[in-house]
């Protein structure tokens, strides 16, 4: 039976109005409860005379083919990260690999390439999904309360520690820690991030009892860290302790190719956020966007995207609905 059966039937609709219809999918439930994709066709059938005598349906198991599209689909996309170009397929294939694994990630790249979304797919692939998935912005906090985001602190530690406050690695117990921006954190923070790498345990800020946590930690940064390590900004042996898996995201200017499909699906996104019905963008607008070298990377993409969405009144965006960045290069690549 399928959910077709006492409503809409297709084989009653061609009895009924003696029309054929054509490649109708949908699932079918079997005995043993499993669901199947099928695709019907159904025809009325008449004799010599013309007179209906029945009708005849056929049901094509798509078990195989949708197999298929599923692979394809993902072969352009992981989790929420998007590209068909060869740099993105050896990205998914790394992502697969670590995930499955408890081995520090870094991930390197410039800023708007997708780090985070890379870090939530790692976690989200892996053993430790059903645990939380914690973010902390290194570059957002001062040495001081750095520490305290990180470890934690007990009440009265310092002015305006009013109560004990848990800190980022307790908060990931059992799931993810994302460092972001991991290149900013300063010289004794650095000391204090190796030593809870190396024994899993540290202690809140003000306190003295060792708190043992199971954390896999994923950093990125925007940073070349090899030059911050050589400069001795940054600690060598955190550096190996970080950068036992490289992930290296490519700025959005070295794979072209995989704009097309970033701009259909943020076209997408904001068709449901601005609730207009704006279906594509004029070959003038697309040549633009396909000149520009994007050095924002994805997210720069999008911003100019939802840029576009705000200004357009039409169906079709135009090149005027663009942000005036984009006009700069085309006007530059039209003079030269």
């Amino acid at each position: 039976q399928s959910k077709v059966c006492r409503n809409g039937c297709h084989m009653e609709c061609t009895m009924r109005d003696r029309q054929s219809t054509d490649n109708h999918e949908l699932q079918i439930i079997r005995k043993d409860g499993r669901r199947v994709p099928v695709r019907v066709n159904s025809a009325p059938m008449f004799d010599a005379n013309g007179v209906h005598i029945g009708g005849v349906e056929t049901f094509q198991n798509i078990t195989e083919i949708k197999n298929l599209t599923t692979h394809l689909e993902e072969r352009y996309r992981f989790e929420k990260i998007i590209g068909r170009s060869k740099s993105m397929q050896k990205i998914y294939e790394l992502i697969d690999n670590v995930c499955h694994t408890d081995s520090t990630v870094l991930i390197t790249g410039e800023s708007g390439t997708g780090k985070e979304l890379v870090a939530r797919a790692i976690h989200l692939n892996s053993e430790r999904k059903p645990g939380p998935f914690m973010v902390l912005n290194c570059s957002a906090f001062v040495e001081t309360l750095m520490e305290s985001e990180l470890f934690g602190h007990e009440k009265g530690a310092f002015t305006g520690a009013i109560r004990s406050k848990p800190g980022r690695f307790e908060l990931a117990h059992n799931g993810t820690l994302f460092l972001d921006e991991i290149g900013d954190i300063s010289p004794a923070v650095q000391v204090k991030l190796l030593r809870v790498l190396e024994t899993r345990q540290f202690e809140r800020v003000g306190g003295t009892k060792s708190i043992k946590v199971d954390v896999r930690i994923i950093a990125a940064t925007n940073k070349n860290m090899e030059d911050e390590v050589a400069s001795g900004r940054f600690r060598e042996d955190l550096y190996y302790r970080l950068n036992v898996i490289n992930i290296h995201l490519p700025p959005l200017r070295d794979r072209m190719e995989d704009i097309p499909l970033l701009v259909e699906h943020f076209m997408e996104k904001f068709r449901r956020k601005f609730n207009k019905s704006i279906r594509e963008i004029a070959p003038a607008a697309f040549r633009m966007i396909q000149n520009y070298d994007w050095p924002g990377n994805i997210r720069s993409l999008e911003n100019a995207l939802e840029h576009a969405f705000v200004l357009c009144h039409d169906a079709v965006i135009h090149p005027e609905c663009l942000p005036e960045r984009l006009w700069d290069k085309q006007l530059k690549s039209d003079l030269l």
